[in-house]
């Protein structure tokens, strides 16, 4: 759906981005940065890498579950305030039965764990354990009080959500819904044993990182589904995804969305509140994080101190990034492999974004 020969359309500084692709290649790593604008590719450039490779996400993987969330309530088949546990009754047990769909999305359900973030994070692998802990699980936080980041449960929350609803595992219907109609042969919910070859293992800057790294390059890990954070996938399945969704839900005569379903996920909930999980001031949306200024506009920003407000997308513990600022029309993609430092990674992370603004200034 995407011409990816790189060409200069006016209103792009060439050397800007040259500059961006070189921060990206500075960083180290392997790496791919695909920047388009207007759905011209104006950067195309990876590192350390072919192309192909296809790169844990981390985080950058969350928008996919929402996104199948906000088709199903585009069609009717599951309401905003629908309680969990209306489609999903075995979670209504220890004070769950209120939280909503529209908790889930907004990360106000008042679970950003099951257990503790590392017991979490030892069974994300096991799909029948991470779901039975969140059965059995008592809100951290009152439902709806503030935003509390379900950095794992997200994807089991809502994963599990819309295999009842469908009967559809969720891996089933982000192929049916999302994946074959834009073409996304490059993007899996679970790396398939065919595809294994092409993987870029995760390496880790500094001990605690480098325990991360090696426990998510296990096989069994990136095979496995793990909603929130288990997508492997190239810088270029990602990009036309959110081309399509800067230019409206539609793409290539493709439409995912309609506009003013794309509205309500990109709407803010959360306004620069500091995150009562992870301490970090945050714009949410339904499903997405926002640009914009947040409390500290001295703090780096994975999406760029300067983009837009209405810009939308998700950072993957600043190692990989994917985000779209309509009102430069332009989608920026970078995925990295490495696993590093929080502050010093979202300041690189920020630097090659703030670049990539620069070079394409507002339309």
């Amino acid at each position: 759906m995407l011409d990816w020969s790189e060409r200069d359309p006016a209103g792009v500084d060439r050397a800007g981005l040259e500059r961006a692709a070189g921060l990206a290649r500075a960083r180290g790593g392997a790496g791919h940065l695909v920047v388009v604008r207007d759905g011209t590719v104006v950067l195309d450039r990876a590192h350390g890498c072919g192309p192909d490779a296809l790169f844990w996400l981390f985080s950058v993987s969350k928008p996919f579950v929402a996104l199948l969330v906000h088709r199903l309530i585009e069609r009717g088949a599951l309401g905003l305030d629908d309680p969990l546990a209306k489609h999903w009754p075995e979670f209504a047990t220890n004070g769950k039965a209120a939280i909503s769909v529209r908790h889930v999305l907004q990360h106000r359900s008042g679970l950003p764990v099951a257990r503790s973030t590392v017991q979490d994070a030892l069974a994300m692998a096991d799909w029948n354990a991470s779901v039975r802990a969140l059965e059995l699980a008592r809100p951290r936080f009152e439902p709806g009080e503030g935003p509390a980041y379900q950095y794992i449960s997200f994807g089991f929350l809502l994963g599990e959500l819309v295999h009842r609803v469908t009967g559809a595992t969720v891996g089933e219907l982000l192929e049916a819904e999302i994946l074959r109609p834009l073409g996304m042969r490059d993007t899996f919910l679970g790396l398939p044993d065919a595809q294994w070859s092409r993987h870029v293992p995760v390496r880790g800057r500094g001990p605690g990182q480098q325990v991360a790294a090696a426990f998510i390059n296990r096989r069994a890990v990136r095979r496995a589904v793990i909603p929130a954070a288990g997508v492997s996938a190239t810088a270029r399945d990602l990009a036309v995804l959110y081309t399509l969704l800067v230019r409206g839900g539609d793409l290539g005569g493709v439409r995912l969305l309609r506009p003013e379903t794309l509205a309500l996920a990109t709407t803010p909930t959360s306004d620069g509140t500091v995150d009562a999980h992870i301490g970090l001031p945050i714009r949410w949306s339904y499903g997405f994080q926002l640009g914009g200024p947040g409390l500290d506009p001295l703090r780096p920003r994975p999406m760029g101190r300067t983009i837009s407000g209405d810009a939308f997308g998700h950072n993957g513990s600043n190692v990989c990034v994917a985000w779209a600022d309509p009102a430069r029309r332009l989608v920026m993609v970078y995925l990295t492999n490495l696993l590093g430092p929080r502050i010093a990674a979202a300041t690189a992370q920020n630097t090659i974004s703030e670049a990539v603004l620069a070079a394409c200034p507002p339309v």
